[in-house]
């Protein structure tokens, strides 16, 4: 079955938080919703970057390109494992990933970034 989307509406969560609903609306102008349980849109969620970025690196024949969100706000903070941190990056609309990182990892990254200047250089990559 393929439904194609003309837009999406509301999501919901369930009451015991095990599953979200994502609501939308097909071509015919149907409502339709997708159910997942919470690793399967966790997975989604990490594909959809991805996603985005090979479709139009290949519709814009640029494999170059990136899909950058601009960064609203960020945090660090303690994880449970005392050598890990969590890292949370937000944009200014919400949206928001944290990533674990070692603390080594984190040195290198503020190494990596009190290097950068102003003009355009290579990929820094760790």
């Amino acid at each position: 079955m393929s439904i194609n989307v003309k837009e999406m509406t509301t999501y919901a969560i369930s009451d015991d938080g095990k599953t979200v609903t994502l609501s939308l609306v097909d071509e015919d102008g149907k409502p339709a919703s997708l159910r997942f349980q919470i690793p399967d849109i966790g997975n989604l969620s990490m594909t959809l970057p991805s996603l985005i970025e090979a479709a139009l690196r290949r519709q814009l024949r640029d494999g170059s390109f990136r899909y950058a969100y601009p960064i609203g706000s960020w945090s660090i903070e303690q994880a449970t494992d005392p050598a890990s941190l969590i890292v949370t990056l937000r944009t200014k609309d919400g949206f928001g990933v944290s990533f674990s990182m070692p603390r080594g990892n984190a040195l290198l990254l503020a190494d990596s970034l009190s290097e950068v200047d102003a003009r355009p250089t290579a990929m820094l990559a760790h």
